[in-house]
């Protein structure tokens, strides 16, 4: 067998169904592979950043690695993007890209760069195939470190000559990551910690999510009862109505959580990713730390550890559940949670809608009363990810993707792709501004190709309107926001999908609802003030 079958051999054991890419001639070997394979669909994108953005989001919500591949030079660049996105928020992806031959990469080469060096810093493995013997274990290592907590991106070279060089095939096994959790005496003494504190204050992060913990914190604040907030990523965790649930916290400004925080006397912390927001900024009178997670703490002023948990969060928290639990029942002071529902807009009439303006606070309350426990939201980066960070509330832990960990615009259409191919019987959302819109709106070319159906829709103010707002309050007034944008509607039309505008929020109530009903592809552009 030739090196490129024996690859996809490979990437058929691991199960891979789909594969997103452009064709170029230094992987034209792989791809022809990859046309005989009764398993893999390769899917051919409009810009690479999109096939990353697409193996990101099925990576993140179908929990094996998403495969995108790419030619050397600008092909593999093209990608960065999208893996250091999923690098800094911990989506498990395997990247495949091609390369100049060895024979030619010891001197100056038409598109050959050191691709290794250059994604080093962004993934958690980055290697060159240099010897055909190898390639399935290769292979096997880069999915089996791209899964293990944190995961992340893995990257696999191809030098073009290898790539037609026969090769030898293994089938390795595919076994299950180990699962480890702390011994009984550490989690006494975390239990211990708790139970002496008076006011605990839990803090979660996609950790929780990632290793299928929630049905275990469910049972823990049960027992605890202490006040929870989330982290962008990690909403949904506790239900909207429950009664311990103080929502998100990690906003630059207007963090009304904070003044809760402070009252605590012990800080617990489940699966969160401190890049989601530096312990500096919400653990302001440096309190101590009950830190759980898979991964060892931070060294950090701010994040003063007393008893780390390192393992397994669901089977920690299992063993949590069988230890005495005292029950704190506490609240802070002042109506804090009160303060936040009205502050971020989660309180709301749902049967009053008539009057009520086309506003993205008032959108997601319309979004929030259709959807279902099936329903995805996909936030691209904008004013409009605070709003959704603040007031949407999903029906089930994982219910909203954002990106806050490299927060890159154009995300959200090509991660819709990624979600609907990983959750075919999903109702995929999708929110964007018309900056993030225009990044990447080609891949509804791949997402029509394919018929796909989600909904997008575009909040249009011709303006990059968290910059203008950073703007004007640093100096007075704002530069180099504003642009010109095409009429969405027709642009939508262009691509053979329909595109609508409605006026009234009750106009788009309706319209999205019908959407969802005919599981169509369809854009709604928003005008905004």
């Amino acid at each position: 067998m030739k090196a490129t079958d024996v690859i996809v051999q490979s990437l058929e054991n691991e199960g891979v169904e789909y594969i997103f890419g452009i064709v170029g001639k230094e992987t034209l070997d792989i791809i022809e592979s990859i046309s005989k394979s009764k398993q893999i669909t390769f899917i051919p994108v409009r810009h690479e950043q999109g096939a990353a953005f697409m193996a990101s989001a099925y990576g993140k919500f179908f929990g094996k690695p998403g495969v995108c591949t790419s030619t050397l030079g600008p092909g593999a660049t093209n990608l960065i993007t999208g893996i250091a996105s999923a690098f800094l928020d911990y989506s498990p992806i395997v990247v495949i890209t091609g390369q100049a031959g060895l024979d030619k990469q010891h001197k100056p080469y038409h598109q050959c760069i050191d691709l290794v060096k250059i994604f080093e810093p962004i993934t958690k493995c980055a290697v060159q195939v240099l010897d055909n013997q190898s390639i399935s274990e290769m292979i096997r290592n880069a999915f089996r470190t791209s899964q293990m907590e944190k995961p992340g991106p893995s990257l696999l070279v191809i030098p073009e000559n290898l790539a037609m060089e026969p090769a030898p095939p293994k089938n390795l096994p595919v076994l299950s990551l180990p699962i480890t959790i702390p011994d009984s005496k550490t989690i006494i003494e975390a239990c211990d910690i708790m139970n002496e504190s008076q006011k605990p204050f839990v803090i979660l992060g996609n950790g929780l999510i990632r290793q299928n913990g929630v049905e275990e914190f469910s049972s823990f604040i049960e027992k605890l009862q202490a006040p929870v907030t989330h982290s962008f990523t990690a909403k949904g965790i506790l239900p909207k109505n429950h009664p311990h649930n103080y929502f998100t916290f990690g906003f630059e400004e207007n963090d009304l959580i904070l003044s809760g925080v402070d009252e605590a006397d012990l800080l617990i912390l489940i699966g969160f990713d401190i890049v989601e927001k530096l312990p500096k900024d919400w653990n302001r009178k440096k309190l101590p730390i009950l830190h759980i997670d898979a991964h060892v703490a931070l060294v950090d002023e701010y994040y003063p550890v007393q008893v780390e948990l390192i393992g397994n969060i669901q089977k920690t928290l299992k063993e949590i559940n069988t230890q005495q639990i005292l029950s704190k029942n506490w609240t802070p002071s002042s109506n804090v949670k009160k303060n936040i529902e009205q502050s971020y807009h989660i309180s709301h009439n749902q049967k009053e809608t008539s009057h009520l303006p086309l506003s993205t606070e008032n959108i997601l309350h319309i979004i929030e009363n259709v959807s279902t426990n099936q329903t995805i939201l996909i936030s691209d980066v904008g004013a409009h990810k605070i709003s959704i960070a603040r007031t949407y509330q999903p029906k089930q832990a994982g219910g909203v993707l954002i990106s806050n960990g490299y927060a890159s615009m154009g995300t959200a259409i090509p991660s819709s792709i990624g979600a609907k191919l990983a959750r075919p019987n999903g109702v995929i959302i999708c929110i964007t501004g018309d900056g993030g819109a225009m990044m990447n709106f080609a891949e509804i070319e791949t997402a029509k190709r394919l018929g796909i159906s989600f909904i997008m829709i575009v909040l249009n103010d011709y303006v990059l309107k968290l910059e203008e707002q950073m703007m004007n309050k640093k100096f007075g007034n704002s530069f180099g926001v504003n642009f010109g944008n095409p009429d969405f509607v027709q642009l939508a039309m262009s691509f053979g999908i329909k595109g609508v505008r409605p006026q009234t929020l009750s106009e788009f109530e309706e319209l999205l609802k019908s959407a969802i009903s005919s599981e169509e592809l369809i854009l709604f552009e928003i005008p905004l003030p």
